[in-house]
């Protein structure tokens, strides 16, 4: 059964699916008022992956970097503190209060309990990391998880020695580079696995030694697509002087417009069954996902990065051995049956309406920071049969008293939660990587704004007149703070980094950490996918032996792009 619905937010008509509803009867939910794109936003704007600011801890009042700025007004604690038991969640507990909306209600705990620094676990020598878990000389990594040795990146996961990546797994020796896996030693490259010493290419799979390649696999010595002997291609690669900034600014023009020639899947992703949407790989009925490995029956799900994810709709970064997960943020890691919650992991099983709860703790409804608790509403502790009661009660309450934000929106119960309990500036989360607005959209939205601030640091070279040969460049680039390029915000070359742009004969950057990590990013495919059909008319494709294929498909390439789309049949005569 379908049924069109018109989304409170903004106020277009959306499908609920068949199988949509076969979800919400088994976790006994409601269908969303929301169409997915805006639920998709909604849960953006509760995840700051990137931004550290200056704050307090608040047990010894030292100043700390955190996730969460001042202006979020609960207390910080250190991360190991916060997950110690030197302090008690359950004292914060209080009462449900019958006559007020309940989300107001949680509302207020929310802001009297403590949370995390920076949502960071097993960490070693990373303290300006965050939203991670098990690394290691690590610095301004974000999203990332069992990783050594590496800097400035998002969603780097089991990898080494890597520098300015974005989406890469199990991958050693990479730098500016996107969506890899299992590659070594891959540079400004995109979208490659199980690759050994490539640059500048895309779409590659098995190769060794390419530069500027685009769909090949199990190729090597091979430059811009063309075959070369060992010897022909080391003489290429020496000639162009890559260690020289405009030498490679070069490089990269070309490169981008080379990429251009050739045809791209109409979704990125490999070894996958039935499945939509756009970086999906090894996965299996995944309907409208994005960033997605390993995962199994999920729909409308977000960088699902970290296997096993299965079984979920509407989640925004999740996976780790989790299912049955619905419109939640960040939630994951061992555990089930989360609903409408943020930042609750670790073992959770049966979770509504909560936030940074978890360490194997159960049946908790509307709590902060519980973690190896079972009963548990509003912080308080409940007999068993006293807590489905009350909770059946407060599910209905929700209903009969929903609460309304100042746009007008409702939310009753099987609502993720009202855009004002964010902690965060819309433009401090990675809801403008999807839904970029500007300073006026984000305010009638009801999303909140901060302004850029150049930092109080007294330049001493500006980029544009650092050297151009790596060769050239001493230690003493330690000691300088450099304007960037682009924002003209301060930057600094770190020991680390020096060590390995100078090993690999790779220029300075020449923006800072935030201008790097957008200019990736853009290489990102959107989210929202477009109604379109293939545009091979290669006669000599046996699914269409004469005019064009006529193959229909839904891909995150937009209509007016430059890139050739073809269906996946096309594709794999072009490339196989």
């Amino acid at each position: 059964m379908f049924e069109t619905k018109i989304c409170q937010n903004c106020k277009q008509n959306f499908t609920i699916e068949p199988e949509d509803f076969a979800f919400y009867e088994k976790i006994k939910v409601p269908p969303p008022t929301w169409c997915p794109p805006c639920r998709f936003q909604r849960r953006a704007i509760f995840r700051n992956e990137r931004k550290l600011f200056r704050n307090k801890d608040a047990v010894t009042g030292k100043p700390i970097l955190s996730l969460y700025p001042i202006e979020s007004g609960f207390p910080i604690y250190e991360d190991t503190y916060w997950a110690g038991d030197k302090w008690d969640p359950f004292s914060y507990g209080m009462d449900f209060d019958r006559s007020r909306h309940f989300l107001a209600q949680l509302f207020e705990l929310s802001q009297k309990v403590p949370h995390p620094r920076s949502d960071a676990v097993n960490m070693v020598h990373s303290e300006y990391s965050a939203n991670a878990a098990d690394l290691k000389n690590c610095y301004l990594l974000f999203n990332s998880n069992d990783t050594e040795d590496s800097a400035y990146g998002n969603a780097v996961d089991s990898s080494r020695n890597c520098f300015d990546n974005s989406h890469i797994q199990h991958s050693e020796k990479c730098y500016e580079s996107f969506w890899l896996t299992k590659c070594y030693e891959t540079y400004f490259s995109s979208q490659c696995e199980n690759c050994l010493s490539v640059w500048f290419s895309k779409n590659c799979r098995g190769c060794t030694n390419c530069f500027g390649c685009v769909n090949l696999i199990n190729k090597s010595n091979c430059f811009f697509n063309e075959q070369l002997s060992k010897e022909k291609y080391q003489e290429k690669i020496a000639s162009l002087k890559l260690y020289k900034f405009s030498e490679l600014e070069k490089v990269k023009e070309k490169t981008r417009k080379f990429w251009l020639q050739f045809p791209v899947k109409y979704f990125t992703g490999v070894k996958n069954f039935s499945s939509s949407g756009e970086y999906i790989t090894h996965s299996k009925n995944v309907r409208h996902g994005y960033l997605i490995r390993e995962g199994e029956d999920l729909a409308y799900c977000q960088y699902g990065q970290v296997p096993p994810f299965r079984d979920s709709m509407d989640v925004l970064v999740g996976g780790r051995n989790s299912e049955l997960i619905y419109e939640s943020s960040v939630c994951g890691w061992d555990s089930a049956q989360i609903r409408f919650c943020w930042e609750c992991w670790d073992g959770g099983i049966d979770f509504e309406y909560s936030m940074f709860c978890g360490k194997r703790s159960n049946h908790v409804f509307g709590s902060v920071g519980i973690n190896s608790g079972e009963y548990v509403i509003l912080n308080k502790r409940y007999a068993k049969e006293e807590f489905f009661k009350l909770r059946d009660e407060i599910r209905k309450h929700m209903d009969d008293m929903p609460y309304v934000d100042k746009q007008g929106r409702i939310y009753k119960y099987g609502e993720f939660f009202p855009l004002e309990f964010s902690p965060f500036a819309y433009n401090d989360t990675i809801a403008p990587e999807h839904f970029p607005l500007s300073r006026e959209e984000i305010l009638a939205y009801g999303g909140k704004w901060y302004e850029v601030l150049k930092g109080e640091y007294e330049i001493t070279v500006e980029a544009v007149n650092l050297l151009e040969d790596i060769n050239d460049i001493s230690s003493d680039i330690l000691k300088e703070i450099i304007e960037c390029a682009d924002c003209k915000r301060a930057y600094r070359i770190i020991s680390s980094e020096l060590d390995f742009l100078k090993y690999n004969k790779i220029p300075l950057p020449r923006y800072c950490v935030d201008c790097r990590h957008k200019k990736r990013t853009s290489q990102r495919n959107k989210s929202k996918l477009y109604s379109r059909s293939c545009m091979c008319d290669k006669e000599n494709h046996h699914n269409h032996s004469t005019g064009k294929c006529e193959t229909e498909f839904e891909t995150s390439y937009a209509p007016d792009r430059s890139e050739i789309v073809y269906c996946e049949k096309c594709y794999q005569q072009e490339v196989y």
